[in-house]
């Protein structure tokens, strides 16, 4: 088993909630991608009846690179893409649909330059980004888990606990990629205390793990929530230029018993 990555040395935990966090991760870590539940799609059929609010996302039938400007989308009539419209900066989407622990199978699309990102129970961010050809990767590349962020740190070591991606996967931009994720969502206790923190159990980056067995202490940066619960929507970033999303699916992932 790939060791839990927790680089966020002030992260604490009594000793029977530390008992109870790796006992249930080391279950959690080996019931990966078991699931008798039905995919749950996203985008087909009129994909943005499944999001809210629509802002100006829109659906359409073909996306590509834009000839006439590198850094925008260009479109054709259609329902099978979701896209973030003319502007290429919108509001957020939030799926409907909630979800806990989940395996998620997803296409994007950007033009040269540009920035988006999916959250998993609209908290936990896996970068979108234009990364194609990059060497030096940090956590705001294509893939990368993005940093959380806290000011009471002090200027200039408010950003922590990002992760890079193990390998740079991304294609040129205005090409269809896709990620793979397995997510598992935090525990709670009775008295409702986490006592178990979200993990990215495995992240597939055009074919190739990026990340496997990585804790996140708390919402990333940017999410729609800062608090964290036991089911959360997923956030596709809308604001920070063009991007286009097609064949999102979901399903809910169970224990299975050791």
């Amino acid at each position: 088993m790939t060791p839990l990555r927790n680089h966020h040395p002030n992260t604490t935990f009594t000793s029977r909630s530390m008992l109870t966090t790796y006992s249930l991760l080391i279950i959690s870590l080996s019931s990966i991608a078991h699931s008798d539940e039905p995919w749950i799609e996203l985008t087909a059929n009129g994909g943005l009846s499944q999001w809210q609010p629509p802002g100006d996302w829109a659906e359409v039938g073909e996306v590509f690179k834009d000839p006439e400007n590198e850094k925008k989308l260009a479109v054709k009539d259609g329902k099978d893409v979701i896209y973030n419209g003319v502007k290429g900066r919108t509001r957020n989407l939030l799926s409907k649909i909630e979800h806990g622990d989940v395996e998620a199978q997803i296409e994007f699309m950007v033009p040269k330059g540009s920035n988006s990102g999916i959250y998993f129970m609209g908290r936990y961010e896996i970068q979108v980004l234009d990364s194609y050809g990059r060497k030096d990767l940090n956590h705001g590349d294509a893939g990368g888990i993005y940093q959380r962020w806290d000011p009471k740190r002090g200027k200039g070591q408010e950003g922590f606990e990002g992760h890079a991606p193990l390998v740079n996967a991304s294609k040129a931009p205005g090409e269809w990629q896709t990620f793979e994720v397995t997510f598992r969502a935090p525990r709670f206790g009775l008295d409702g205390m986490k006592t178990v923190n979200a993990i990215f159990v495995k992240v597939i980056h055009n074919g190739q793990v990026i990340h496997e067995n990585v804790e996140v202490t708390g919402p990333t940066r940017s999410g729609a929530y800062h608090d964290e619960r036991p089911k959360g929507p997923i956030m596709l970033q809308g604001d920070h230029g063009p991007v286009a999303y097609r064949n999102i699916r979901i399903r809910h992932l169970g224990l299975r018993p050791k």
